[in-house]
């Protein structure tokens, strides 16, 4: 199953939406702030299903990420410990992994380069 919210304009988010093995995979595209919040909250947290015990957000295609992004993160992180699941990032970029390190999500969320090293760790 593949579901993709795109954004209109260059530079906002957009979300792909894929399953392998029973993991839902999240590719995201372009800049996260707080005019996206609310989208990224909804794709990971608001489905009509129960949120996936299990999860893989691949960040490779963004290429900006503030605080409103590691709040949504960190909501996710919780809302997955509820099921005993687990959340994963990939494939972030340098300006992208460092924000997440800044703030030390990477030492919380395990970080992985690449989504198909996530879905085996």
């Amino acid at each position: 199953m593949t579901d993709t919210r795109g954004a209109a304009r260059s530079g906002q988010l957009s979300v792909g939406r894929t399953a392998v093995d029973g993991i839902r995979v999240f590719t995201l595209r372009g800049e996260i702030d707080h005019t996206v919040k609310n989208v990224l909250s909804e794709a990971l947290l608001g489905d009509d299903d129960a949120v996936p015990p299990r999860m893989v957000v691949d960040l490779s295609g963004v290429t900006f990420m503030d605080s409103s992004g590691i709040n949504v993160f960190v909501a996710a992180y919780q809302a997955v410990g509820e099921s005993q699941g687990w959340l994963r990032i990939a494939g972030a970029q340098n300006s992208v992994l460092r924000v997440l390190q800044v703030v030390g999500l990477d030492e919380v969320i395990p970080c992985h380069p690449t989504v198909e090293q996530a879905l085996t760790a």
